[in-house]
């Protein structure tokens, strides 16, 4: 695969001019397919070699590059060495490019370009990835699971994924809204509108609808806003009945969450939530009064300040008049337990952008506070969606959406002339229609807003997730078709044709996209790199056929495609998608 070529290129570099093999093979990259104006397989830029201080900034830079070049000899594995624009270009001997990367294929199956070493000195952390805290991933106990949610439950398990595959021990935790005053709003509400035949019907469904109509009361009402308080109030002191009845709301609430996760093929290690934290914050707000940090407005809430100047410019509210707690208290003391519990390197915060104050806010009070391990937390944000409709109009609760993918999906597989006899096609069509779903949030930058449409969203051509699921389950036909045909053993003179080429030149990549997305934590890098993948793979499949090839070929053509169809599912499984392999 890739890192025996750049080994080998790093290795004439280092001959050639005397430095260190890890010098150069950061600075080797694979040359996109789409992008490629001569035949080349790898590049190393002239910019490079400047940083690195093997060339001075004041020499000629080219003709010190044509002067390397001369020194950089061809052999059995590359076969050119070329000027090109501000680079040296290395192409690999052909038959070398696929005997190496067929057998590594082969080799390492799901662990293909994990090896690599670009990750050699890659220090194997334990990250907690947190999909979490209201208004973003993990919603808040006695709500429905709204469509906004999804983002942040993808994105989330799409960070652990790549942490895990690439060797990180992660703990994946959601971390439930399950306290504060929304309680105080939905303990008087049930009370006033509660129904307990109804709560037996549609649990989930009739404490949304009671928390919707006191807040609308509310608005009007203050008397409601009074009761709401004390109902709050009596939770912080942990009288017994209000406590009884949280509890309940909150049982239900998960149940349900715990449905709709395992549609979407997530899972956690721990359901944690604010109230875990509720006794803690006292000795939170404790530590912030005994370093001096925490003031009293006149107001009398309880504040720190932020401000450069220490000016009060800018302030963090960490509690309220009647001291209760606010969920940034919480949160302190989360973050400060979960550290002593499972001694992380690092904590991921996946929330929307609209967010980022407050985890600016949490990060720097625990700094103020002298925890430094603060600066090892980051918050990953998000954009929104927007335009997310079904037949009935606006779409508000994710199992909406995940039902309308569904059933979309599936009149488009029944009247699709490819569809194949399966088990179970509704189970099919939730997988793929959940992939679309994934690839068009994928897309582009996490911190962009999008429009939704359904109408492209499930499009079998062009660049989407039912592309993505159709190739790699038409290629899984191929091999099952062919079953007897595989052989380890093959002629890399019989895989010379351009299409086979720039598949492997494609698969040279796969390491870097790996290592570009651990770096931003942004799905994008992969998903192109996926679709251009199926892309190149549609082309060799429709002019490199097996059937009636002579043997040797068609075991070398089977060769390609089943290692085209391993690093398809590998990527889709990094992405949160479950291949399938018939549809």
């Amino acid at each position: 695969m890739a890192c025996f070529f750049r080994r080998h290129i790093a290795s004439k570099l280092s001959e050639a001019l005397r430095q260190p093999e890890e010098t150069f093979i950061p600075s080797l990259s694979a040359i996109p397919v789409s992008k490629k104006h001569q035949s080349s397989d790898f590049r190393l830029s002239v910019t490079s070699l400047l940083q690195n201080g093997i060339l001075s900034s004041a020499d000629d830079s080219q003709t010190k590059t044509e002067a390397l070049v001369q020194r950089l000899k061809p052999d059995n594995v590359v076969e050119e060495v070329l000027v090109g624009r501000r680079a040296i270009n290395f192409k690999i001997n052909r038959s070398v490019l696929v005997q190496k990367m067929l057998e590594k294929l082969h080799e390492e199956g799901h662990l293909f370009g994990v090896k690599s070493e670009l990750f050699s000195s890659l220090q194997r952390r334990k990250t907690l990835v947190e999909f979490s805290l209201f208004f973003s991933s993990s919603p808040n106990i006695a709500k429905k699971f709204h469509a906004g949610h999804l983002r942040s439950t993808i994105i989330g398990n799409f960070i652990a994924n790549l942490k895990e595959t690439l060797g990180h021990e992660v703990i994946r935790m959601n971390y439930l809204g399950d306290w504060g005053m929304q309680f105080g709003l939905l303990g008087a509400g049930f009370q006033n509108f509660g129904s307990e035949e109804k709560l037996k019907v549609n649990p989930l469904q009739h404490l949304f609808d009671v928390y919707v109509r006191v807040n609308k009361e509310a608005e009007s009402d203050q008397n409601i806003w009074l009761t709401a308080r004390e109902f709050f109030r009596s939770l912080e002191q942990g009288e017994e009945q209000a406590l009884s009845l949280w509890q309940r709301f909150r049982d239900i609430t998960i149940e349900e969450y715990q449905q709709v996760y395992e549609r979407l093929g997530v899972h956690f290690d721990e359901y944690s939530g604010e109230s875990f934290h509720r006794s803690q914050t006292k000795e939170v707000l404790q530590q912030l009064k005994d370093q001096g940090l925490l003031q009293t407005t006149e107001k009398g809430t309880g504040v720190v300040d932020l401000s450069s100047a220490k000016d009060m410019s800018y302030y963090s509210t960490v509690v309220r008049s009647d001291g209760t707690s606010l969920y940034i208290t919480r949160d302190l003391a989360a973050a400060i337990d979960r550290k002593e519990k499972y001694a992380f390197d690092e904590m991921i915060y996946v929330t929307d952008k609209g967010q980022s104050g407050h985890f600016q806010q949490i990060f720097q009070i625990l700094q103020a506070m002298g925890y430094e391990w603060a600066q090892s937390c980051l918050h990953v944000p998000f954009g929104r969606v927007q335009g997310m409709k079904t037949r009935l109009g606006e779409v508000v609760f994710l199992e909406d959406v995940l039902d309308e993918s569904r059933v979309r999906m599936l009149r488009n597989m029944t009247a699709s002339r490819t569809t194949k006899d399966l088990e179970d096609p509704e189970d099919t069509a939730q997988k793929v229609g959940i992939s679309a779903l994934i690839i068009q949030d994928f897309m582009g930058p996490l911190m962009s807003d999008y429009k939704f449409s359904w109408d492209q969203v499930l499009q079998a051509q062009g660049d989407t997730g039912v592309f993505l699921q159709y190739t790699h389950a038409r290629l899984c036909s191929l091999m099952r078709m062919n079953e007897n045909g595989l052989e380890a053993t093959f002629d890399p003179q019989l895989l010379q044709e351009q299409c086979s080429i720039h598949i492997l030149q494609h698969l040279l990549r796969y390491d870097e996209v790996l290592h570009k997305s651990l770096q931003d934590l942004q799905p994008k890098y992969l998903v192109n790199f996926l679709l251009t993948l199926c892309h190149l793979a549609a082309t060799a499949h429709r002019t490199l056929p097996v059937k009636g090839s002579p043997t040797g070929q068609a075991e070398a053509r089977l060769q390609l495609f089943k290692g085209t169809c391993t690093v398809l599912a590998n990527g889709m499984k990094i992405l949160g998608i479950t291949p399938v392999e018939k549809m």
